[in-house]
C-alpha cells in the first residue's frame, strides 16, 4: 500500500495469524441515521433488478430490504474470508505476512462490470493493511461504469478500541448497528474485545489516493467520528 495512508493505529499483521475467533454479537440494536447511505438510496431510486455487492456479514435485514426493491443482492464477508490461517506466509525478513494474490483468488471473485452498486461499509478501516489497495483495485474491476460504492471510515478520534459494528438496513436513511465482540475462553462475552480491531485511519487525501481510479468521490462527515463517502466508478 502507498505510504501516503495514515498508520496510526497498525498493530503489525492483523488476526489473520489465528485461527478466527467466536464473534458474539450484541442484541441490541442502535439506529444511525445516515447521510452517506441515503445518498446511495438516492444512486439506486426508481431502478430495477440492479446486482448489489454487500461487503459485511450476511444481514438478513440487508438482504430483505433491498430484494424488496427488485434487486440482486451478493454477500462476501471479506473481513471474515481475510482471516484464513492458510493466507499466512513468512516474507523475506522471516515476518508473517499475507499471500493477497491466494486472497484475491479466493474472495471476490466475479466477472468484470457485474456490480451496480457496493455496500463497502468500514471494512477497509479493519482488513490488514496489504489487502485494502487490492481490494479497492477489484471493486473497480467488477463495478459497472458510473456504479456507486458507499464505504465509512474512522476519524482520528475513534481510537483502536473503538467498537467494531454489523451494519443493518432499517430505512433509506437509517442503518441499525450491532456491536459484535469475540467470544471468551468460556464462549461467553467476557472482558470483551472488538471482532476486528481498529487498524488505520484514512484522513481525505487518503481516502482520494485510494480512489484515484474512480470518476468521482463525495464526502459526508457524520458527528459519531465517521466519515462516510460515495464514490462512482
Amino acid at each position: 500500500m502507498s505510504s501516503t495512508f495514515a498508520r496510526f493505529f497498525r498493530r503489525g499483521v492483523a488476526a489473520t495469524n489465528d485461527t478466527a475467533p467466536t464473534p458474539v454479537e450484541s442484541p441490541d440494536r442502535t439506529p444511525r441515521r445516515s447521510s452517506g447511505f441515503a445518498e446511495f438510496m438516492r444512486r439506486i431510486k426508481g431502478q430495477e433488478s440492479l446486482s448489489i455487492l454487500d461487503l459485511g456479514s450476511t444481514s438478513p435485514a440487508n438482504i430483505s430490504f433491498l430484494t424488496e426493491l427488485g434487486h440482486k443482492v451478493y454477500n462476501e464477508d471479506v473481513l471474515q474470508g481475510s482471516l484464513d490461517p492458510t493466507l499466512i506466509f513468512q516474507d523475506a525478513d522471516g515476518k508473517p505476512a499475507i499471500d493477497v494474490h491466494r486472497f484475491l483468488s479466493s474472495n471476490l471473485q466475479y466477472d468484470q462490470e457485474k456490480f451496480d452498486a457496493v455496500l463497502c461499509w468500514d471494512v477497509a478501516d479493519y482488513l490488514n493493511e496489504s489487502l485494502v489497495k487490492p481490494m479497492v483495485e477489484r471493486l473497480h474491476r467488477i463495478l459497472r461504469a458510473d456504479g456507486a460504492a458507499l464505504a465509512f471510515f474512522h476519524t482520528k478520534d475513534a481510537g483502536p478500541e473503538a467498537p467494531f459494528f454489523r451494519y443493518h438496513i432499517a430505512a433509506p436513511d437509517t442503518l441499525n448497528l450491532q456491536s459484535v465482540w469475540k467470544a471468551g475462553p468460556d464462549g461467553r462475552k467476557k472482558n470483551p474485545q472488538p471482532m476486528f480491531r481498529l487498524q488505520r485511519v484514512f484522513n481525505n487525501r487518503h481516502v482520494e489516493n485510494l480512489f484515484r481510479d474512480y470518476s468521482s468521490l463525495k464526502f459526508f462527515l457524520a458527528r459519531d467520528n465517521i466519515r462516510e463517502v460515495i464514490v462512482l466508478r
